[in-house]
């Protein structure tokens, strides 16, 4: 796993304090889904995104190193993964994932070697 897959790479346009719920996510084939928390934590930072349709919810965690750009006026984020990457990987649980550092690691391996 990358060490940087939870940080936010110096040219993805990333600024902390930029408040990125609602902002639209695009994979590398299309739109997946809208951001409904994220982190700015250093080390540690992610998206939160909903990639379900309507009531049939489902949430994902992406880390911060699959953004590749953030388009503050167009309100989108672009991410180096795939659809079906992220329709794959490992559901998130707020539950799960606060004070679990076994689930963090899960999902950096996930993202770690599903490089596109």
């Amino acid at each position: 796993m990358s060490e940087n897959i939870w940080n936010y790479p110096s040219a993805s346009g990333h600024a902390a304090g930029i408040e990125l719920a609602g902002f639209k996510v695009e994979a590398l084939d299309g739109s997946i889904g809208r951001v409904d928390k994220h982190s700015d934590d250093v080390g540690s930072a992610y998206l939160v995104v909903d990639i379900g349709i309507w009531i049939f919810g489902k949430h994902v965690l992406l880390p911060a190193g699959t953004v590749t750009r953030i388009d503050t006026a167009g309100e989108t984020i672009f991410v180096s993964r795939t659809k079906d990457q992220i329709k794959a990987a490992p559901e998130f649980d707020k539950e799960q994932y606060v004070g679990n550092p076994e689930f963090h690691e899960q999902i950096g391996m996930y993202y770690g070697s599903h490089r596109a």
